[in-house]
């Protein structure tokens, strides 16, 4: 019996065995593209996930000091992912604890920068916001310095787009100075539209000036179409130090109060709990309403908290179509029902109706 030759390459039976071994080079190459792109190339989606919970006394001092108490206070945090497609649908089989918003509804159309430059001015506004409501709350002296309101973002139609940035002080408007960002709001609304009006604002430190017009914004009213959040400064006796880099937003508010009010008036509102919670808090001392509920609510869960505070407000018939699953209680509510969680939800309309519920439970 003779022996077979082996094929030659340029013979048809090498051709096919060539065409054969290429077939599998290509196919495990484009597998392992397809790999790299669900789990690494990121699409313009973003997904809201539980993003654990934080004991407040490491990343905060009062008077040098932390809180000695057996306990703690926590602020919640909902991470932000990237939309890659396994992300996307990870978030699409746990809807519940996860949520997919847009590049543009998350960022407003903000650069990575900058979206991380707003929040950390919406954490400084908090904090400081904190301070002087937990001195109030204490009988405490404070006061609040008003020094205009930071430029957060300037809508596409307004007339100060490419004039005003991100990181300015707006100091006025027609050379009226506020005490708030929520009187300065009101006073622009209450101009003409098409009227022309002058802004006073620092930028890098330096008074500067600017014209424009007023508008018609998005939800129908007179402005200037600029995001703001106040810029303050808290003078006291009493030093209150955080150290939160890395995190930003406003939602820490609530529970930043508790705990500075906590340590100031040498109360042990603990009582030996793990409480979380959530809610900005507002200069008259209310708890104001945040995004990402559900996902908190997981993060306290998980984390063993016993209580979780959240804001009960009402909500506008204008704002409920942002609000599918009822207020944030409502939501959150919602969600400790499903988790089968044994953890208090305490709703709340302002700091004071959390001291409150801590002093006369255990």
């Amino acid at each position: 019996m003779t022996k077979s030759e082996p094929s030659q390459p340029n013979s048809p039976k090498g051709i096919i065995s060539f065409l054969k071994r290429f077939k599998w080079w290509f196919l495990g190459g484009f597998a392992l593209l397809a790999l790299v792109f669900c789990f690494i190339v990121p699409l313009p989606y973003y997904v809201e996930a539980p993003g654990g919970a934080y004991d407040i006394n490491q990343v905060m001092t009062v008077n040098n000091k932390t809180n000695k108490d057996k306990g703690s206070y926590n602020f919640v945090a909902v991470e932000i992912r990237p939309g890659t497609v396994f992300n996307l649908a990870y978030s699409w089989l746990n809807p519940d604890s996860t949520q997919i918003v847009s590049k543009k509804e998350l960022t407003g159309g903000a650069s990575n920068r900058d979206y991380e430059l707003i929040n950390q001015y919406y954490m400084e506004t908090s904090q400081n916001m904190a301070i002087y409501q937990a001195l109030n709350l204490a009988g405490k002296k404070a006061k609040l310095d008003y020094k205009g309101v930071y430029v957060l973002n300037v809508a596409d139609n307004s007339t100060f787009k490419g004039k005003l940035n991100i990181a300015d002080t707006l100091t006025g408007i027609n050379g009226k100075s506020f005490k708030s960002s929520k009187d300065l709001v009101k006073y622009a609304g209450s101009l003409k539209r098409g009227s022309a009006v002058s802004v006073q604002y620092t930028s890098k430190g330096k008074k500067q000036s600017a014209k424009g017009k007023v508008i018609k914004l998005k939800n129908g009213k007179n402005g200037i179409g600029i995001t703001l959040t106040d810029h303050t400064e808290v003078n006291s006796a009493d030093k209150v130090k955080f150290s939160t880099q890395g995190v930003g937003g406003p939602s820490a508010g609530l529970m930043f109060t508790l705990s500075i009010y906590d340590q100031l008036n040498n109360e042990d509102l603990l009582k030996g709990r793990m409480i979380a919670g959530t809610g900005t808090i507002e200069p008259d001392g209310s708890v104001g309403d945040i995004g990402g509920v559900s996902q908190k609510v997981v993060s306290a869960d998980k984390s063993g908290a016993q209580i979780f505070f959240v804001p009960d407000n009402p909500v506008s018939k204008a704002n409920k179509k942002y609000y599918p699953k009822g207020n944030n209680y409502q939501e959150a509510k919602k969600m400790a029902k499903k988790l089968d969680s044994k953890m208090k939800i305490v709703p709340v309309k302002t700091a004071q109706d959390a001291i409150d519920y801590l002093k006369k439970t255990k």
